[in-house]
């Protein structure tokens, strides 16, 4: 239910473009965020730093996007995000911190050379995605990049989990008493 609802801008946006045009699903990306947040907040929950700034960059590129009728600004949006994560992660891991591990250490158990791994994984891939938007959104049509946006792109990331989720089999396994 997490994955669905953390989709649920980009699966809007997708429908929007499909039925409107690329200004009404930038519009509509823009409102799906604040009902996202605002949902979270009416029923008391934490609102995660990285949906904070999915909400931030969404208004700020999507709304450039409306405000000078340019497409360019909504394409730029994913990719700001992607490379803020990796920024993020590439900072802590240079600092000392890993938040791959900080976000999952309740639900998995690793040794720290399998942690470090994850995160610098975590952090090639945030840019390599960052890129592979960019090319997309400035080689192909907008038609085809809105169908990378929700296809492409999470057909990449299920990919990456379920490669990573393989590669720490073997640290689980190592794990266990």
């Amino acid at each position: 239910m997490k994955f669905l609802f953390d989709l649920f801008p980009v699966i809007l946006f997708f429908a929007a473009y499909k039925a409107a045009g690329i200004y009404v699903a930038t519009g509509v990306a823009i409102a799906a965020s604040f009902l996202q947040v605002g949902w979270l907040a009416l029923r008391g929950r934490r609102i995660d730093p990285m949906l904070w700034a999915s909400l931030v960059i969404i208004v700020v590129f999507g709304g450039a996007t409306l405000l000078l009728q340019n497409e360019t600004f909504i394409k730029w949006k994913p990719t700001v995000l992607y490379w803020l994560f990796g920024a993020v992660l590439l900072g802590g891991a240079l600092a000392g911190r890993n938040f791959i591990r900080v976000l999952l250490r309740e639900q998995i158990a690793l040794p720290d050379v399998a942690w470090r791994k994850l995160n610098w994984s975590w952090i090639a891939f945030f840019l390599l995605m960052g890129a592979a938007n960019l090319y997309v959104a400035f080689t192909f049509s907008t038609d085809v990049w809105v169908n990378f946006k929700l296809f492409g792109s999470m057909g990449l990331m299920l990919l990456f989990v379920l490669a990573q989720g393989l590669l720490l089999a073997k640290y689980v396994e190592e794990s266990k008493p």
